[in-house]
């Protein structure tokens, strides 16, 4: 079978998809990414299809899984409803400043005395699997601008709902695991360099540079971007067809620029989004640019998780060992829902939101980046990383599928009972604000 005429299919059924599968798995234990995933698995199990390895594509991996993560990072920052700060946000910071540190710690030490793997890559292996998936988790994350009732949501509930709680985390710890991957290949090329200068470059280069670069580039970014936005109004059919194509040139530019500047871009993509979503608070606009950005990223998504089936009926896991296995499955059912209930030791959330908050932690396309990104940019020859790229790709792989299947099959069930439990606490709140330290769980 030809590679054009696979394309082509792929990207019909992405539409296809985006159209009809919604409404079709709506409040069903299934999810776009296990169908897309299992074609996948199908479509290149056919004999003469082209053959799908990451490895030996790491160029093309890199940048098609960095395509997606960008649009779907704009797609959650115009999702928030709650203006940013603090006090708002204390659910957010708790997942980034203590759940994502331990979550990576953990795997490291799992890779590193479980797995035999070398500091660095062990270093890598946690930096890689700890973000949550802006992409894979449209089951539990926000809906679209002014439909989630944020301020509602946070009169009952002050430190913030489950829905923003994940969306938030998603569209910031993709930007912010950059430092731990940065570490890990400064830990690989510390081998041969003599002192600790390393350690201070990369705290001074990696952390507090490239992390500021890319919030005050995203914000710049989003705020000229707003002003154009809602200071032009549409005034031809040809500006009509493309409304909302705005959020997509906003990616590109805070993604392009930040990268020029040696900044994150992923983190400013999300930061110039809540920008460009605080700007005009109200404005009915918004459902446009998100929707706009929401089929883009469908369409990329289906081409990416076709081709991640198509590369595990190629063999992606052939690699994997029983210990792979096993501290995979203990990456995701034990050392994100631990690391998120620390998180929020000491937080007056309900304990059922916590519980949900910290299972959800869904991996996805970014750790594909991320690997993809640190075998491309980094020469790790001496630690024989090189040899282990297989395996490597074969752990995160399994890891990714799991997640999808298991999140994937309960994340509608579970959602919905909150959601449910969410509208039965708003109707009956009296405004005595008795329901906002309540411990029963959704």
């Amino acid at each position: 079978m030809d590679g054009y005429d696979v394309a082509l299919i792929i990207v019909a059924i992405g539409l296809l998809g985006a159209i009809l599968l919604p409404r079709l798995l709506a409040s069903r234990p299934l999810s776009l990414p296990m169908f897309y995933v299992s074609l996948g698995v199908a479509l290149f199990a056919i004999p003469g299809t082209p053959s799908i390895d990451p490895v030996t594509n790491a160029v093309v991996t890199e940048h098609l899984t960095e395509l997606v993560v960008i649009i779907a990072l704009m797609g959650a920052g115009l999702k928030i409803d709650r203006p940013f700060g603090w006090r708002n946000w204390t659910a957010t910071w708790r997942l980034l400043g203590i759940t994502m540190p331990l979550t990576i710690a953990a795997i490291a030490v799992l890779g590193w005395t479980l797995l035999g793997l070398h500091p660095a890559t062990a270093m890598l292996l946690g930096a890689v699997l700890a973000p949550t998936d802006p992409v894979l988790a449209s089951d539990v994350d926000a809906g679209a601008p002014q439909t989630e009732l944020e301020d509602e949501l946070a009169s009952v509930h002050r430190w913030g709902s489950v829905r923003f709680s994940l969306t938030s985390e998603a569209g910031l710890n993709d930007g912010l695991a950059f430092p731990f991957t940065y570490l890990a290949i400064a830990i690989a090329a510390a081998d041969n360099v003599a002192g600790r200068t390393w350690l201070l470059e990369w705290a001074l280069l990696d952390g507090l540079y490239r992390i500021g670069a890319g919030l005050l580039l995203g914000y710049v970014i989003g705020h000229l971007m707003a002003r154009l936005v809602f200071h032009a109004p549409v005034e031809t059919h040809r500006s009509e067809v493309l409304a909302g194509a705005e959020a997509i040139v906003t990616t590109l530019l805070a993604y392009g620029v930040t990268e020029l500047f040696g900044g994150y871009g992923f983190l400013a993509v999300f930061v110039a989004a809540l920008e460009l979503r605080r700007y005009e608070w109200e404005h009915d606009y918004y459902r446009e640019l998100h929707d706009f950005a929401s089929l883009v990223e469908r369409l990329l998504m289906a081409t990416v998780l076709v081709l991640f089936g198509g590369a595990i009926a190629d063999g992606l896991l052939a690699s994997l060992t029983r210990p792979d296995v096993a501290v995979g499955l203990v990456a995701i059912l034990l050392v994100r829902p631990l690391a998120g209930l620390l998180g929020f030791v000491g937080s007056d959330a309900p304990l059922g939101d916590r519980v949900i908050i910290s299972a959800f932690g869904i991996r996805g396309i970014g750790s594909f980046y991320y690997l993809a990104f640190a075998l491309a940019h980094a020469s790790f020859a001496e630690l024989e990383l090189a040899v282990a790229a297989e395996r490597l790709w074969a752990i995160v792989g399994f890891v990714v599928l799991a997640s999808l299947f298991l999140h994937g099959a309960t994340a509608s069930v579970v959602m919905d009972a909150f959601d449910a439990r969410r509208d039965r606490t708003l109707a009956t709140d009296d405004g005595t604000g008795d329901e906002r330290t309540g411990g029963g769980g959704p």
